[in-house]
């Protein structure tokens, strides 16, 4: 990781004691879970949000989660997180909810046409 990274990340750490992290730094369980955090560490670096507003945006998907009855053991983190970055993304105008949207569906029906141990390609 490159120093203004890892500036970042050490700013982002200390915004969100919840993050999920082992001696090293923060850990995922899936590839997908570390690129959501790779993106939202670059738009940050990038000044198109505050780690404050990103701590807010998280808070509010978690809060969400748990009033639609999320069990909050954890498990769900960074599915919190991917959909406080949609979020974001969106309020912020980065995207669109429409392009957001059309993406999502463009990736399951490349996910479902992709065999088995093959690469996702969109």
């Amino acid at each position: 990781m490159n120093e203004p990274s890892m500036q970042a990340s050490a700013e982002m750490l200390s915004v969100l004691p919840q993050l999920p992290r082992g001696a090293d730094g923060p850990v995922f369980k899936a590839p997908w879970e570390a690129q959501a955090f790779a993106m939202t560490l670059a738009l940050h670096e990038r000044g198109l949000f505050t780690w404050k507003e990103w701590a807010g945006a998280l808070a509010d998907a978690i809060r969400n989660a748990q009033a639609a009855g999320d069990p909050d053991t954890g498990e769900n983190y960074y599915h919190h997180w991917l959909q406080a970055l949609e979020t974001i993304t969106v309020t912020k105008s980065m995207v669109s909810e429409t392009a957001l949207a059309r993406r999502k569906t463009e990736w399951e029906h490349a996910a479902l046409h992709t065999p088995h141990g093959m690469s996702i390609e969109l």
